[in-house]
């Protein structure tokens, strides 16, 4: 029997891309999007860029779940507070719909808008406000409570590495990650009697 000590390095490679794409829809959506009109051609190249970013991480994030079903995880890491450790598995498991639920909120609100016409075939332009589209509302409140999320991720990830100091980190970088079972002894423990029969 065996055990390891790191995540599948698939997995590792797919988590730090995912945050990198994660953080830098989230930072075009909250503070570049946000603040060109509609009416700016520069609009559109930013849409295509997030929508197609979008996209793409919707993909990976299947894939990074189909990854983690079919692969072997270290043991669960624990803070030494059983509430701590709950909020941290909760919190994992929290981004897999959040990123779910933005990537479908942000395809149907460009369906209901006519979006894939005109960001990506010049055809029609881009309606004068996207808030008139309810999916638009969820797609604003899934993004800040990802980005809240990601902070709590990085406080987590923080707090393990400055006060705990248990480069719990490691686990989810490149490198070895089979450990080897112990090998149990065959011969008799002491002052346990040997089981060969005495002449």
């Amino acid at each position: 029997m065996t055990q390891v000590s790191r995540y599948h390095p698939l997995l590792v490679g797919l988590h730090w891309l995912l945050a990198l794409m994660v953080i830098a829809a989230l930072a075009l959506g909250a503070l570049v999007l946000v603040n060109i009109p509609n009416s700016d051609p520069m609009k559109i190249d930013a849409l295509r860029q997030h929508m197609t970013a979008g996209v793409l991480i919707l993909t990976l994030m299947l894939v990074r779940l189909l990854v983690r079903t079919r692969t072997t995880h270290p043991a669960p890491a624990s803070s030494g507070n059983a509430l701590l450790n709950k909020l941290a598995w909760a919190s994992h498991r929290l981004f897999y719909p959040l990123v779910f639920g933005m990537a479908g909120s942000g395809i149907i609100m460009a369906l209901e808008a006519n979006l894939p016409a005109v960001v990506f075939g010049g055809h029609g332009s881009l309606p004068p406000d996207f808030w008139a589209f309810t999916p638009r509302v969820f797609h604003y409140v899934f993004s800040r409570m990802l980005m809240a999320l990601i902070a709590l991720h990085v406080a987590g990830a923080l707090y393990h590495t400055f006060f705990l100091k248990d480069q719990l980190l490691r686990r989810m970088f490149f490198g070895k990650r089979v450990i080897a079972a112990a090998t149990i002894p065959t011969s008799p423990a002491p002052n346990q009697p040997s089981s060969k029969v005495q002449s």
